[in-house]
């Protein structure tokens, strides 16, 4: 049975820092509105990057990132535990997974990713994704009393997983097909990089070699590698990945590719419709689509989108995008736009901490530092100014 609700407003769908950031915004630039968020989870908007950190390592409960006061004084109404099951564009409404009709004068569609998983692995405990906040709560429970643990994929999840759950005594082996971790990111060298510090700290790095299977009788127990090694296994965390959760817009009509297609504000193909954060491409200044999965860049779009969809002057969105990965004692921190595909050059290495520009066309790029955050944030005017490498080299 549903039931229609005539909400209007600005309904905002998802749980994390878009939606939270979004509807701060709006209350910032003087939207008086009704404002409505919609979450599949039952958690008041949290932040995701601890999950696979302090909250895995049992440092912190608590990623909040506004309290429920800061909702109730701003009068925004949350719906949580009640995902977006579809989206009329034409009667501009929305059917929650209870069968509610929510309708809207604006939506913003903030979903987020969903973790990939391998789908030839059996259903058996002790495999884990880790997206969401109770699934990193139930890996830290099983971490108690794990001794081995296989983490498939070396990218920023898989390397952030492996460092905690060595923090935390558990025997790791982190396993990638690609010749080194981040190699598809950040290229072999910082990857080669990247793997030695975990080697430096007890982990076991597999490169070149995937997963060809999984075992077990009441619960996951080994691990099969292609080059046919067997791992033992208490805990396996499949990490390889994520994609733009959009399957729920299926026969909305919006143009989704790579994630809900918008133009360089922010609106949708559809009219009232709007999308940000991990799960939006935005067009971008030269007339291609970008969708960016940096925690930073959600603040950046929320400027701008918010002034589009009210009317008002949108902000500048030019800035140099910047994200970081906590291992162990060392903050990877990256500005910019770096590539694998890239010319590295090593500015700096004492054996863990290392410094690199990367060069594109006789132009820096980027910058990615492991334990420099100050010469890392240096070269932001740098790099915003498209400067020759030889100004940094020299």
């Amino acid at each position: 049975m549903s039931t229609s609700e005539a909400s209007g407003g600005i309904v905002i769908v998802g749980g994390g820092l878009a939606a939270a950031r979004t509807a701060e915004q709006l209350r910032r630039s003087e939207y008086a509105g009704a404002i409505t968020i919609v979450s599949d989870e039952d958690h008041l908007p949290y932040d995701r990057p601890p999950l696979s950190k302090e909250v895995l390592r049992a440092e912190t409960d608590d990623v909040t990132l506004k309290p429920a006061e800061f909702y109730a004084d701003n009068d925004i109404t949350l719906r949580l535990g009640n995902g977006a099951r579809s989206l009329d564009t034409d009667a501009r409404t929305l059917t929650l997974a209870d069968g509610t009709t929510l309708g809207y004068d604006e939506v913003v569609i903030a979903t987020g990713l969903v973790p990939k998983r391998i789908r030839s692995f059996p259903d058996l405990p002790g495999i884990h994704v880790l997206r969401n906040f109770d699934e990193s709560m139930a890996l830290r429970r099983e971490a108690d009393t794990a001794r081995h643990a296989v983490i498939v994929g070396a990218g920023f999840i898989g390397c952030e997983v492996a460092a905690s759950l060595r923090k935390l005594g558990v025997d790791v082996v982190l396993v990638e097909p690609q010749p080194s971790p981040l190699a598809s990111v950040l290229g072999e060298k910082i990857g080669g990089l990247v793997a030695r510090l975990h080697r430096a700290e007890g982990v076991d790095v597999r490169c070149g070699v995937g997963v060809s299977g999984v075992s077990g009788d009441d619960r996951v127990r080994t691990v099969t590698l292609s080059d046919g090694t067997e791992l033992d296994a208490d805990i396996v965390v499949v990490g390889i990945g994520s994609h733009p959760a959009t399957d729920w817009l299926d026969g909305s009509g919006l143009e989704v590719d790579n994630g809900v297609v918008c133009d360089d504000v922010g609106r949708a193909s559809a009219p009232h419709v709007w999308a940000i954060g991990d799960v939006a491409s935005w067009r971008d200044t030269v007339g291609g689509q970008v969708r960016v999965e940096h925690w930073s860049n959600v603040a950046d779009q929320a400027r701008v989108l918010v002034p589009a969809m009210l009317g008002q002057k949108a902000a500048s969105t030019v800035s140099v995008p910047y994200f970081w990965s906590d291992q162990y004692d060392v903050k990877i921190q990256a500005l910019g736009e770096p590539e694998a595909t890239d010319t590295v050059h090593i500015v700096e290495d004492d054996g863990r901490k290392f410094l690199a520009y990367y060069e594109r066309d006789g132009v820096v790029v980027g910058v990615v530092g492991g334990g420099f955050p100050g010469k890392v944030m240096k070269t932001r005017a740098k790099i915003a100014a498209r400067a020759p490498i030889g100004d940094l080299l020299g």
